[in-house]
């Protein structure tokens, strides 16, 4: 099936009692058992839930994976993907990443022995220099949040695996989505994403996943997601199948919105650097080219006047834009990562890839684009 069929049937079917064309939520906590060990596939519902079950089957179709794994966070699918590993060993990452991510390598998992470098995989051949004997999972974001670098995933996870093939890489393909990127067709042994984005895509959810092609990663994932209980409910699933029905549109409408936006940041006075990979002059623009099927929907720019007083002007008079955390709605929103998204990483870390207090990062919706840039035009005025 092609991406536009596999969103709505992939993995899914009607309801075999009912005929419902609309997967049910399950709402049930446990199952009838017509004797011990007797059952129709369902036990416990932290264990398996029938809607649950449908989203995971409908995900690993997306990601052209075997395994879908859900989570009730996109934070908590990162935990169980570093409770594959013990005490002594290390996670490399790429270090423009989400402040959530570096939070909890640094201040969970650290405690307990697993430690965590920070490393810039725009370039590769970094990779073979900093691999060390405790490397045991390499963590990936592309297009990373909030400065929209791009890493060449095939060739990380060459590097990788020619060092030892045991090393897991796990991409969070959050920025992405399914639809413009699929990092397992590229090597990667999972991919994660805070579906709470753009695969559910109406700010009404919280939930997380992790895919993987390989069976015995999937069935660690499985034990871990039922030891640990960290999973999403029924509605949420639900709502969850549901945003993704029409996943393709709502993203083909943000890219579309996000092309125009950034070309008109980038011919604004005010404004220093727009950092979007649809640009030929972003460092990333090939790679990009390369492994998506289009730029996304996010923006991220600072002002010519880099301080927070003058973003604040901004961030504080749009009306269209809602200043929120999150991204990847049908509408759109501003943020100030420094204060918001990455406050969590230390203002000496953020500099070193250039998070500058006056970086503003936009998540383009689906709106009017005409309408979103006078909103942007109207703030701007206020500098």
């Amino acid at each position: 099936m092609k991406f536009g069929t596999k969103v709505i049937h992939a993995g899914i079917k009607s309801d075999p009692s009912t005929g419902a064309v609309m997967t049910p939520i399950f709402q049930t906590s446990t199952y009838e058992q017509n004797a011990p060990g007797d059952h129709k596939g369902f036990e416990y519902a932290r264990s398996q839930n029938p809607t649950r079950s449908v989203l995971e089957a409908n995900l690993a179709a997306l990601e052209n994976g075997k395994t879908g794994i859900c989570f009730g966070s996109g934070m908590a699918a990162m935990d169980a993907v570093v409770k594959l590993l013990k005490t002594g060993d290390e996670v490399l990452s790429c270090n423009d990443l989400y402040g959530g991510s570096y939070r909890l390598l640094t201040k969970i998992y650290e405690q307990f022995g697993i430690s965590s470098r920070y490393i810039d995989m725009t370039d590769a051949s970094n990779i073979d220099k900093q691999i060390s004997s405790k490397t045991k999972l390499v963590w990936i974001e592309t297009p990373t949040n909030p400065m929209l670098n791009l890493i060449d995933i095939k060739k990380v996870v060459s590097k990788v695996k020619s060092v030892r093939r045991n090393i897991l890489v796990c991409v969070d393909n959050t920025f992405a989505s399914p639809y413009l990127q699929n990092p397992l067709d590229l090597g990667a042994d999972l991919v994660m994403h805070s579906a709470t984005k753009y695969i559910n895509g109406h700010s009404d959810v919280i939930l997380g996943a992790v895919i993987t092609k390989k069976p015995k990663l999937g069935q660690k994932l499985r034990f871990i997601q039922n030891a640990s209980g960290a999973i999403p409910g029924p509605q949420d699933c639900f709502l969850t199948l549901r945003g993704i029905k029409t996943l393709h549109l709502r993203v083909d409408r943000s890219c579309k919105n996000a092309k125009q936006i950034a070309k008109y940041l980038a011919a604004h006075p005010k404004i220093a650097n727009v950092y979007y990979p649809g640009f030929k002059t972003h460092p990333g623009h090939k790679i990009a080219k390369s492994q998506m099927r289009d730029f996304g929907g996010m923006v991220s720019f600072d002002l010519k006047q880099n301080t927070f007083a003058e973003a604040k002007k901004v961030l504080s008079n749009t009306k269209i834009f809602t200043l929120a955390e999150s991204l990847g709605g049908v509408e759109s929103l501003i943020g100030h990562p420094a204060t918001m998204t990455h406050a969590s990483i230390p203002k000496e870390e953020r500099a070193k890839v250039k998070l500058t207090d006056s970086l503003i990062r936009l998540s383009v919706g689906i709106e009017n684009v005409d309408d979103l840039i006078q909103d942007l035009e109207k703030a701007l005025n206020k500098l």
